[in-house]
């Protein structure tokens, strides 16, 4: 009985011990399925994280390099914008409890304060209730290539991409085990291109890389040419391995000259840059100055007329109609055109007409309307510049064998030879362009004809007023908006007009061309001011060898 009880109370103890472990695996279970144990789960690693990143507002700033280091070493991209904010002086910390806060000035001196780690709010606080995250010079500099080495392994194309052309301006021979796992994950051409270059860079840098590793670099770098390759390649030619140095040498000297040929390049495509501009600017001066023989000082003003009609274009379809701002250069041409031509005719039929025959009285009289012109821009819309934003489809540049072309002079190019073009056609192929060649070759003769020559001289000046303002709508996209736009390119306007060949649309194409492409070409050496002088003066040379430019005219102005 004894034994039968005993193993009964046995069995309810094992039940009840039973029942008890398995309701603690329920609750275990129960507790690890939780919403609260799951964050607690995900949250460890982000408090290892947070705690180095806390622990750089401890210490004295000799051990911060270090912290900076051991926070970079967990490989995190949560670390970038951390590193970033210290670098940038904005990463600080509150007094009370030491912990770390990216910041942003706001308003009334408070600071907004945001997570380093997920980017969260965390409010508004005063400023002495933060001390700044104290950095130098040196830790800077090797945030910079912590930060490079960080994004090698980021899912963003465009931040990998970066991260390795700064890689391959930096690396160092320590950075050979980081560059070569880099290069067996990127999966991208032209990323895996530059990696190649900075692990190549590294091989330079690395004492003890065989000569055939070296070797192989310098052949990679010489392949790639350009600055960044020639920089890393010069020291190499010191180096303690002579066919080492002298195949770095040979690398060198081959690079330089394909530098100097791109150098010739660009050049010469600034040139053609600046020259389109020139062209603008002076082919309406061109048509008035060579059909005329009108002196015209106002000429600029049209320029700066135009522009700052563009200025107000945009201003009103911001805010009226912002969907059309991408062609907000499209309504001010005509605009610009209307607006200048409009003045240019007030201005003949004003002033001009009663000054035929008397080209000192003209420009006296032209340059004292183009002081008023200015002091009326200056009363309507202030002294200062005014800003002019460029389309996106204007906006950047594109890189062609090597060749940096930027959008907005790329289109100026193209703009000024069509508008040369459209010209070329009214002179040559409409009735106004042959009443306007009838009145240049013999006024007395197209009069008889029946030809009404003052109005034929009135809508001329219109004409070239008008392209004028259409030069206007170019020049705001590369130039400051200011009345003192016009100014900066009359000079060079009668310098085209008189070395291309008075009232000779093609001679100003090449004049503007050329006076671009040579003053591009001089300015290293003399400087932007003194390189205009030197061709102000060899145009005064030119011109003593051949009166009429480079493409002589008949009309009144060169008339016996």
């Amino acid at each position: 009985m004894v034994s039968i009880s005993s193993n009964r109370l046995g069995a309810v103890i094992s039940g009840q011990s039973l029942m008890a472990i398995f309701s603690a695996m329920i609750m275990a279970l129960v507790v690890a399925l939780s919403p609260a144990a799951q964050a607690h789960h995900e949250e460890t690693p982000d408090t290892a994280l947070r705690v180095l990143v806390d622990d750089l507002a401890k210490g004295k700033l000799k051990k911060r390099l270090n912290k900076v280091k051991a926070l970079a070493a967990t490989e995190d991209a949560r670390v970038v914008p951390v590193l970033k904010a210290l670098q940038a002086g904005t990463l600080f910390y509150k007094r009370s409890d030491k912990k770390v806060f990216m910041t942003a000035k706001a308003a009334d001196g408070q600071y907004q304060l945001t997570d380093p780690l997920n980017g969260s709010d965390q409010g508004v606080v005063g400023k002495r209730s933060l001390k700044k995250v104290k950095t130098n010079n040196r830790i800077r500099r090797e945030i910079a290539g912590m930060i490079a080495q960080l994004t090698l392994f980021s899912s963003d194309e465009e931040t990998r991409r970066t991260a390795a052309a700064q890689m391959a301006e930096k690396a160092s021979a320590a950075d050979l085990p980081l560059l070569v796992r880099a290069l067996t994950l990127e999966k991208n051409d032209d990323i895996r291109a530059l990696l190649e270059q900075a692990r190549a860079a590294a091989i330079l840098a690395a004492a003890d890389a065989g000569q055939a590793d070296k070797l192989a670099a310098i052949d990679l770098l010489a392949r790639s040419g350009g600055a960044r390759a020639l920089a890393r390649l010069t020291p190499a030619m010191s180096d303690t391995d002579a066919i080492v140095a002298d195949r770095a040498k040979g690398a060198v000297a081959a690079i330089n000259k394909e530098l100097a040929f791109r150098d010739t390049i660009q050049s010469i495509w600034y040139g053609i840059s600046l020259g389109s501009v020139l062209l603008l600017a002076a082919i309406g001066l061109a048509i008035t100055f060579g059909v005329m023989g009108v002196i015209n000082m106002a000429h600029g003003e049209m320029v700066m007329l135009g522009a700052y009609t563009t200025f107000v274009v945009q201003t009103l379809i911001l805010s009226s109609a912002p969907a059309l701002a991408p062609y907000a250069l499209a309504f001010a041409l005509p605009a610009a055109f209307l607006v200048s031509g409009t003045v240019g005719l007030l201005l003949e039929r004003g002033v001009i007409r009663f000054l035929y025959g008397r080209p000192l009285e003209t420009l006296l009289a032209t340059w004292g309307v183009s002081l008023v012109l200015q002091q009326l821009v200056r009363s309507l819309f202030g002294p200062t510049n005014k800003e002019v934003s460029n389309p996106s489809w204007m906006s950047g540049a594109f890189d062609l064998m090597g060749l940096t072309i930027t959008y907005n002079r790329l289109w100026i190019v193209l703009f000024a030879l069509a508008v040369f073009l459209v010209l070329l056609v009214v002179l040559k192929r409409t009735s106004f362009g042959l009443k306007m060649r009838a009145v240049t070759q013999n006024r007395g003769m197209a009069a008889s004809m029946g030809i009404r020559t003052p109005w034929v001289d009135a809508l001329t000046f219109a004409l070239g007023s008008g392209i004028a303002g259409m030069a206007g709508v170019a020049l705001s996209q590369i130039d400051n908006v200011s009345p003192n736009l016009g100014q900066n390119y009359i000079i060079d306007s009668f310098m085209v007009v008189v070395f291309g060949g008075v009232g000779n649309l093609w001679g100003t194409l090449i004049g503007a061309l050329s006076l671009g492409v040579a003053n591009k070409f001089l300015e290293p050496f003399a400087g932007a001011v003194l390189a205009k002088i030197v061709l102000l003066v060899l145009i005064i040379l030119f011109i003593q060898k051949r009166p009429r430019g480079l493409f002589a005219q008949k009309g009144r102005a060169v008339e016996a």
